[in-house]
Parts: C-alpha cells; sequence; structure tokens
C-alpha cells in the first residue's frame, strides 16, 4: 500500500483492494459506525463486490480519501476523506473502526488531514456534517478548530477556515 503521508502513529495510505476485509468490518457494524453515516440503518450487508466497486469508483476519480494504518501494528484504523465542494472548500468524512475508537485516533487524524488539505491543496475552509448523536465525534471536530455553524435534526454543520 502507497503511503501518502503520515502522523505521530498513523500512516495514510492509498485505500486498496487488500483492505477490503477491514472495509467490510467496520462499514457493516451499524452499532459502532455505520448508525453515524447512515441516518436510518440499512437492511443489508456490504459486499466484498460493493467495496470493489467502491474502491475503484474512487481511485478512478482520484478521490482524496485514504486509509489510515497503525503504524506500530499495521493494523486497519479506518478511513479519512475531502469530498468535492469546490476548489477553495472540501467535506470532511472520517469513520474509524470499531476496536480503534477511543484511543485518540479521530482527533490525530482529523488534524492531519486539517494540516495536509490546507498545505496540499490551499484550501480556505473544511466543512462536514456530523450525526447530532455522536457527540464523541463533534468533541474531535471542536477539539481541532471546527465551529458549529448549523444544526438541524438530521446533522450538525462545522467548518474550520484556514
Amino acid at each position: 500500500m502507497k503511503q501518502i503521508f503520515e502522523s505521530d502513529r498513523i500512516s495514510f495510505v492509498e485505500i486498496s483492494e487488500l483492505l477490503i476485509n477491514d472495509y467490510l468490518i467496520m462499514i457493516n457494524d451499524n452499532e459502532n459506525v455505520n448508525r453515524f453515516i447512515y441516518k436510518t440503518k440499512r437492511d443489508r450487508q456490504f459486499t466484498a463486490e460493493d467495496e470493489t466497486i467502491w474502491i475503484r469508483k474512487k481511485l478512478e476519480e482520484k478521490a482524496v480519501i485514504f486509509s489510515m494504518i497503525e503504524k506500530k501494528t499495521g493494523a486497519f484504523i479506518g478511513n479519512i476523506e475531502l469530498m468535492e465542494i469546490s476548489d477553495s472548500v472540501k467535506e470532511l468524512g472520517i469513520a474509524i473502526t470499531a476496536k480503534k475508537q477511543n484511543m485518540g485516533y479521530g482527533t490525530e487524524a482529523v488534524g492531519a488531514l486539517l494540516e495536509f488539505g490546507f498545505k496540499q491543496f490551499g484550501l480556505q475552509k473544511i466543512v462536514l456534517r456530523a450525526n447530532p448523536e455522536n457527540g464523541r465525534a463533534i468533541c474531535v471536530y471542536k477539539k481541532c478548530g471546527f465551529r458549529e455553524y448549523n444544526r438541524t435534526n438530521e446533522h450538525v454543520y462545522m467548518e474550520k477556515s484556514r
């Protein structure tokens, strides 16, 4: 897997079909991950074929998405992405597998991606939408300098400017 950048404990690598089993464990975990990504519970599980299609599409699009790998053990942590809004604004998305939650990886990953995004792409602003039930993530975002600018029943909207 090709490393793109790193932080103290995390290697940020290109997404890979080699990680499909890890992706499936994470994305099909309705209790710890999926319920914060999708507002309604899905009736079916993602398959290896679904993930292969997703990976190939993201790579073809040259999407700014990375898998996070724990440097010490080589274990999968999760995925983090900057999605296209405009040339100067991107939307952050992150998912961390249950086994690696509550270990400070979210704060480290978001901080590293902010630095990468602002420097690498010259972004002026990074925005995000959080599930209002995901208080832990909202605390991480605030710790990383995001401020809330809107809230609905479905999302907490936050932003961080350069």
